[in-house]
């Protein structure tokens, strides 16, 4: 089929509501081509698309937020601004979201954000991982009250499970005189994606060409009741969202998530592909920690089901100021943040927080191993989800770092393992996405190169000694006290072996990393200085 570029306005938010940084402008393709795409055949004539047999439809979208207070309140204040500038469309509109809104087992955070998505207008989403940190009788409850739907077709949830019921696979919704199928997907690493809890032992999930089949089978379904209109949201990755567009038909749009890819624009072979009929499949994904989001504009061919023409925005939340309104409800859900101390300075934000040494990640660790006392701290580098800034600090902003509330644990590691999960982590500069990323540690220092070896290692003590470690040969019988989450604990990433399964684990703590962080801050009563201080290096072989 060929597609011609064909560039539309792009929208632009203004208003006094807007930071004093630049007004927000959706981004550009990294190619020197608009956002948009539009079928040659109908090219000819504008007016056709205003036409009874054509529509439009506008999906704003969201995906993979982790819990990040601070810029679902910017996102919110966008979607206002978004309303007002469309409130005289007669597009059929969507909000849509792709799953890990939430992040972690605490039900303060799970509850602020579906108020956030109630309040968005969400109609539907699909669950990620991450809304999987909790128990299914705490993931039931905190969908009590939701105005959105949670949508997993691969998901196994047993007769009689707190979920049953909850879950839908997929629901058909009418605007404006037109039927639209949604579909929604769990991630199918969601067992590899969350620590050993309930929901891991209670919820299943399907293999992926299982799934493949049964989203075929569900869009035939729904071909023979004549909705030809289907969108997928997908928390299944980029990889396997194009695996989906090109190995079934009858899927128009999938909104995507899992992966954190910032799909800017509309590019053919990235995120345009063409199904087995042959019909154009557009793919979305607005990156991570709601750091972004999307408006996706799209002409169809009523009669055919397929999309004719579209136009894909990527906008920057970090243009937007927070919304006061909703601040205040995260307040009243979370409790007001308490003042900790003051951030002189702060190291420059990583680009791939995956595989570059994490300076925020080491005050954290630092904070962990000093409270607790251990040789080692060690967490994943994927827990680190934020940065620190230069000013006042409060127990939000140290929230907002380490968002997944997990639980802490303390257990010994021998040599091997230590030196077999640095290993694991040093492979993420050649695995496909940087996965699963580097170890952050308190009490090692490493070397990584970037053909994924671990060069070298050395236990660093707590009167600040450093012991070098033979990484080809590690000790199998020495071993240390090592402070973690039980999500690093429970094999997560598979970094290590499932101590908590194993019960090999000394003690559990009902409380996660920022607390320990907070309690550190207020022992320490002096400026901070958040700084690479050279404990894991990068070189280039």
């Amino acid at each position: 089929m060929n597609l011609i570029i064909n560039g539309l306005p792009k929208i632009t938010f203004k208003s006094a509501a807007v930071s004093p940084q630049p007004a927000a402008q959706p981004l550009t393709n990294s190619v020197a081509k608009p956002d948009t795409f539009e079928k040659s055949e109908t090219k000819s004539s504008v007016s056709k698309y205003s036409s009874p047999q054509y529509s439009q439809t506008d999906i704003f979208y969201i995906n993979d937020n982790h819990g990040r207070i601070g810029n679902m309140a910017r996102i919110y204040t966008a979607k206002t601004m978004y309303d007002n500038l469309n409130k005289n469309s007669t597009a059929d509109r969507f909000v849509l979201a792709a799953g890990d809104i939430s992040a972690g087992a605490d039900l303060h955070i799970v509850k602020a954000a579906s108020t956030y998505m109630n309040g968005l207008g969400v109609e539907a989403t699909s669950d990620g991982n991450h809304e999987y940190d909790a128990s299914p009788s705490e993931i039931a409850e905190s969908k009590k009250g939701a105005k959105f739907k949670s949508l997993g077709l691969n998901l196994q949830i047993p007769k009689g499970n707190p979920l049953d019921g909850v879950i839908e696979k997929s629901f058909v919704i009418e605007k404006n005189g037109h039927k639209y199928a949604i579909i929604g997907l769990a991630p199918p690493d969601l067992h590899e994606r969350i620590r050993d809890n309930e929901s891991r032992k209670q919820i299943g999930i399907d293999d992926f060409e299982k799934t493949l089949k049964d989203i075929q089978n569900l869009t035939d379904e729904y071909k023979k009741q004549g909705i030809n209109k289907i969108i997928l949201l997908s928390h299944c990755g980029l990889e396997k969202d194009q695996k989906i567009a090109q190995e079934t038909s009858g899927i128009d749009v999938i909104i995507g998530g899992h992966t954190h890819d910032l799909l800017e624009g509309i590019k053919e072979g990235k995120n345009l592909l063409y199904s087995k009929a042959n019909e154009p499949v557009i793919i979305t994904q607005a990156g991570k920690d709601g750091e972004y989001f999307g408006d996706l504009k799209i002409t169809w061919d009523d009669e055919k089901g397929v999309i004719v023409k579209a136009q894909n925005n990527v906008t920057a939340s970090s243009n937007f100021k927070r919304n006061r309104v909703l601040k205040g409800v995260f307040d009243q859900i979370l409790g007001k943040p308490e003042h900790l101390g003051t951030i002189k300075s702060v190291a420059p934000q990583v680009k791939n927080r995956l595989i570059e040494p994490n300076p925020n990640g080491f005050f954290i660790m630092d904070a962990v191993r000093n409270e607790f006392g251990t040789d080692i701290a060690l967490i994943n580098v994927g827990n680190i989800r934020g940065f620190f800034e230069p000013g006042s600090l409060d127990s939000r902003q140290v929230f907002e770092v380490v968002p997944l509330k997990n639980n802490m644990v303390k257990l010994k590691l021998t040599e091997k393992e230590i030196v077999d999960a640095l290993k694991t982590g040093a492979k993420s500069f050649v695995n496909p996405g940087n996965k699963p990323g580097i170890v952050i540690p308190s009490g090692l220092k490493y070397t990584v190169s970037k053909k994924g070896e671990l060069k070298s290692l050395s236990f660093i003590d707590k009167s600040g000694k450093e012991i070098p470690i033979d990484v080809n040969n590690p000790d199998p019988n020495k071993t240390y006290t090592v402070a973690t989450d039980d999500f690093f604990a429970s094999g997560g990433d598979n970094l290590i072996s499932n101590k908590i399964a194993s019960n090999q684990i000394d003690e559990k703590f009902d409380f996660d990393k920022d607390k320990l962080t907070c309690d550190y801050v207020k022992k320490l009563n002096a400026p901070i200085e958040i700084k690479d201080d050279g404990r894991i290096t990068v070189v280039d072989a």
